[in-house]
């Protein structure tokens, strides 16, 4: 988690989840009760905001916390639980949270799932999904996404659900410094390194973009990965063309490569 640029509120929930669960041994082995806590949540943010980046961790992180036994990810969006006739879509979305025990079922843009109305078999996948979260509470975890306006009006439709997730994130827009961060993550991971003024350039660019023109396409850590692999390919080109093959070259993405 500790590479994840931003998100405190979430990685401050880790932290107590995982003294919550060091507690509860030291009460067993004081023969006190060590009680149980349902981690059903909600990610409400646009995209490329590292909701499911952060839902692939948490697997990982609560396997080895011995909260679940796969720690595995099951992504999932309406059309995977929703069928075309009565009793279809509650066999759809058994069959989907038995895949998940173990795990996560993560579930994308949640919200189309009451966008029919009360004929829609939407509403017969919320409502199998509640009773799994009560029947197998302490055998999966389930993450409901999405945009932030449709998640509210989503949860204000089903006043029920919101008690059910305990945990209700913001994944907010990056702002630039956080870009640049997420640009500098990528490019260690390439092994790749900006020059002075490619740095410069980008930095300008996530500037503009924020603050006078931020594009309908704006998909924050994806449209910063798309600029990074854009650039890497425009840098490749040059290097085959200029037969330039030295190691600070084949490190060193210059201002011309940046491609935005």
């Amino acid at each position: 988690m500790s590479g994840l640029v931003g998100m405190e509120e979430l990685k401050k929930m880790i932290k107590e989840i995982y003294a919550w669960l060091y507690i509860n041994k030291k009460r067993e082995e004081q023969g006190l009760k060590a009680g149980k806590q349902a981690l059903h949540m909600m990610f409400k943010g646009n995209p490329g905001t590292g909701k499911t980046t952060v839902a692939r961790l948490l697997g990982k992180l609560f396997l080895n916390m011995n909260i679940l036994s796969k720690g595995h990810l099951i992504e999932a969006e309406r059309a995977d639980l929703v069928g075309e006739y009565i009793g279809h879509t509650a066999q759809k979305t058994r069959d989907l949270v038995k895949k998940a025990l173990g795990g996560i079922l993560f579930i994308d843009e949640a919200y189309s799932l009451a966008r029919g109305g009360e004929k829609d078999f939407g509403k017969e996948a919320i409502d199998t999904l509640v009773k799994h979260m009560e029947d197998s509470n302490d055998k999966f975890v389930l993450i409901l996404a999405g945009y932030p306006r449709e998640m509210e009006n989503f949860l204000s439709l089903n006043p029920g659900l919101r008690s059910r997730f305990p945990f209700i994130f913001d994944f907010p827009d990056y702002d630039v410094n956080e870009l640049m961060d997420i640009a500098g993550h990528m490019m260690n991971d390439r092994q790749y390194q900006f020059s002075t003024e490619a740095y410069k350039k980008l930095k300008d660019h996530f500037m503009d973009v924020k603050y006078n023109q931020t594009p309908r396409d704006f998909s924050n850590g994806r449209y910063v990965r798309n600029i990074i692999e854009r650039s890497i390919r425009t840098q490749s080109m040059r290097l085959l063309e200029e037969e330039s093959f030295e190691r600070n070259e084949l490190l060193t993405l210059t201002s011309s490569d940046i491609q935005l």
